[in-house]
């Protein structure tokens, strides 16, 4: 697959470049979209960042006979810039996590825990994902059960040489689709406070992934929509 979005600045135009299906919406028509949301934000400020949503319905498709599909998608602008990210470090890590004011748990914190359900449960509920350096990864199922493997927050590895704030970045930028028993999916694809642009950018990006997933690409696209946290859905499709 071979994906490429390409905004100029200061350019209304943009290229989308997808060879297993070329994108049926219009940059020109996302553009307006995303001003109607970004103004019905404006018009009521809210004492809190919005989140602004895709919103997809599917067609053609039974989720208990067809395969489920599951992919992940780093977007170019983090949608989510305050999702909280706790890593299960080593001494390094954690001295590293202390410099950056990232939250951590050391081994000896993981160990106070004492496999004790409803404290692994309430760790898990705290943050929205974890890192783990690589030598921990292997222990953690021995050190906190199955409860972050449960919660479908099991850590992703960092190695001494990543730069954990970088890493945690990374999660906070990457989206997740996945089908489950329901034709409908929503992901969180940016915040009110960006930029035209920006959220173009990841609007075209989730949506082509998207289709790339489906069976049968644009066909089984019933219809999209994006939405700020306490507004009104806006169509793309």
């Amino acid at each position: 697959m071979r994906l490429t979005f390409s905004l100029p600045r200061g350019s209304a135009e943009a290229e989308v470049v997808h060879k297993e299906a070329p994108s049926k919406i219009q940059v020109s028509a996302v553009r307006e979209s995303v001003r109607k949301v970004k103004q019905q934000s404006e018009e009521k400020k809210r004492n809190f960042l919005e989140t602004v949503e895709l919103q997809i319905g599917l067609k053609n498709y039974d989720p208990q006979r067809d395969k489920r599909f599951s992919g992940s998608v780093r977007l170019p602008n983090i949608p989510r810039p305050k999702m909280s990210v706790c890593i299960l470090g080593d001494a390094l890590h954690c001295d590293q996590a202390k410099e950056i004011s990232m939250e951590f748990q050391s081994v000896d914190d993981l160990k106070k825990l004492n496999k004790n359900k409803k404290m692994i449960k309430k760790l898990a509920k705290k943050y929205d994902a974890f890192l783990a350096s690589e030598a921990l990864i292997k222990q953690i199922p021995r050190l906190l059960g199955p409860g972050l493997h449960k919660a479908g927050k099991f850590p992703t590895p960092v190695t001494h040489s990543d730069n954990i704030g970088d890493k945690a970045d990374e999660i906070r930028a990457t989206i997740k689709f996945q089908l489950k028993k329901v034709l409908c999916l929503g992901v969180a694809v940016g915040h009110v406070e960006m930029t035209e642009d920006e959220l173009l950018a990841n609007i075209m990006m989730s949506v082509n992934f998207l289709v790339s997933l489906l069976k049968k690409h644009w066909q089984n696209v019933k219809t999209l929509y994006i939405k700020s946290s306490m507004n009104k859905p806006v169509r793309l499709y």
